[in-house]
């Protein structure tokens, strides 16, 4: 299939394809979420490694296996879930309005991922930097983002 019937057929419909290391849990996104961000901030860098890199997909997903999820409360305003089976970072999910912040390392096809935005840039350790010219805001802009738009 050539690159512009593969990038078609994900704008109508199509859905991409996850999972967590071990395969207990599958999940499935829009076609259309191709958009890749960064956060710094110091529970996702202590939770992931590092920068945590992920697609916010809002309530467009679904599981398989859910009774392999796990979610841990990790804020007032969020949880972050994962694999009982293997370990595997999932999602972060905000509260209000249950939209999902998919981690895109799960994701099989990353054709058309674009790395576009970074979150928390106010509190990024100076140990690492990125190239690419993104979206960045501060925590207070995250927060004022989420508590007027969703």
């Amino acid at each position: 299939m050539a690159d512009e019937d593969k990038q078609e057929a994900k704008t109508e419909g199509a859905r991409r394809q996850g999972h967590c290391l071990c395969g207990a849990v599958k999940v499935s996104i829009g076609g259309d979420q191709t958009h890749v961000g960064a956060c710094h901030c110091s529970m996702c860098r202590r939770w992931s490694g590092g920068p945590l890199m992920a697609i916010d997909c809002g309530t467009d997903v679904a599981f398989e296996g859910e009774d392999s999820i796990a979610v841990f409360d990790s804020s007032p305003w969020a949880e972050r879930g994962f694999c009982t089976k293997c370990g595997s970072n999932l999602f972060y999910r905000i509260k209000q309005g249950q939209s999902y912040i998919m981690l895109a390392g799960l994701f099989d096809d990353i054709d058309g991922f674009s790395f576009d935005s970074q979150v928390f840039i106010d509190e990024k350790p100076d140990y690492y930097a990125f190239s690419n010219k993104t979206k960045d805001m501060t925590a207070a802009q995250v927060f004022e983002y989420y508590a007027s738009s969703h």
